[in-house]
Parts: structure tokens; sequence; C-alpha cells
């Protein structure tokens, strides 16, 4: 489990395409500190598991389904990537719960700055909606954060310095993708709702 709260803003070194997947190595020297083989990393909020570690790099083979379902096939060599490691057992929650499994892309469309903040307007894809609510959590490459407006097609959220510079929040631009966790509780909490219509139950 990952709260969705930055470690590292790390690189993509290398990217190999292997057909039905690909190898990515990145480098992070603070959150490869320790990790081995078979540990995870969240990268732009997608669980990855480490294959290799050495001289502050990993690397992780991404398979063709999360390629397809998340914005990591769109990185290649010299791409910024959030970084964060699993929290431990007993570790502050910062952010929120966040897996580290991407629901699925959106797109940044506007971004308004102010004198100490700035909004960002991301797309929303259809079936999500009801999973996001004003001043609800939203996970965002990887980033835990508030909604401040939601609609059906989209949402917003205030970004605050410490975030636009220690984050791929701070250079994305219109038109980027970025992958989209919603709030796991919400999602239990409708099925077990569903199926308590779909007994009977009132």
């Amino acid at each position: 489990m990952f709260t969705g709260i930055v470690e590292e803003l790390g690189e993509v070194t290398a990217v190999e395409n292997l057909g039905d997947a690909s190898r990515f190595r990145l480098r992070g020297p603070q959150v490869t500190e320790g990790a081995g083989h078979g540990d995870s990393i969240a990268v732009n909020g997608v669980c990855l598991t480490v294959v290799e570690t050495g001289d502050g790099e990993f690397t992780a083979d991404v398979m063709a389904e999360t390629l397809k379902r998340s914005s990591l096939g769109a990185l290649t060599e010299g791409s910024r990537v959030n970084l964060e490691r699993p929290m431990a057992v007993g570790g502050r929650l910062g952010g929120h719960i966040v897996q580290g499994h991407v629901d699925s892309v959106g797109t940044v469309l506007d971004r308004t700055p102010s004198e100490h903040w700035e909004i960002v307007k991301i797309s929303l894809p259809a079936g999500l909606s009801r999973y996001v609510v004003e001043k609800g959590s939203i996970t965002v490459d990887g980033v835990s954060l508030t909604v401040v407006d939601a609609a059906p097609d989209h949402f917003t959220v205030s970004l605050i310095p410490t975030t636009l510079a220690l984050t791929t929040l701070g250079i994305k631009q219109p038109g980027d993708l970025v992958n989209l966790e919603v709030d796991v509780i919400a999602k239990y909490v409708e099925r077990l709702l569903g199926d308590r219509a779909g007994s009977g139950d009132r």
C-alpha cells in the first residue's frame, strides 16, 4: 500500500521494448536505498516490482496490460517520474490509501496559475465520475490530492508550491497524460451497497 506522498522525482534512464512488455530502468537513489529484487516501487502511481538495483537505479518489467491502461507507455529516456516506496507497517498515512492500481488515464486540460498555488483541470474518463467528489481524495500520477471541483467529465485540483517543485505535476502541460486512481473505499462501498440492493435488503 502507498499513501500518495511522493518521495523522489526520478528519471527514466532506459526503455527496452520486449515485444509484449517493456523493461524500464529508472534513477531514484532515495527509493532504491535498501530495495532489492521483488520489492515494490510506485512509478507515477503504478505499483511496479523491482527486478534489479544498483548505483541508485532500478529496473522493472511492465506488461502490455499496464502499458495500455496507464501512461507508462508514453515514457521515454529522460522522462521524469514520481517515485514512492510502500508505506511501512506502523508508518504515517500522510495522504490516503493508494493501491498503485491505476483506474484510467486522464488528460491535463488547463492550468491556472496564482501567486501561491496553481489550479489544474484534468479530464475524467466516463465511469469514474461517481467516485470523485468535492473535497474527496484522488491520486494523480501517484500524488495524493484533494479534489476542488468535480464535474461529470473533469475535476480540478489545487497544487501548492511543494507539489509543483517536487513532483511531475509541476511540469505537466495541457495535453499531457496522467494516471488516475480513485479512492478504493468508494468502490468497496458501491459494491457492498449494490450487493444489498440485489439481495432485497433495505
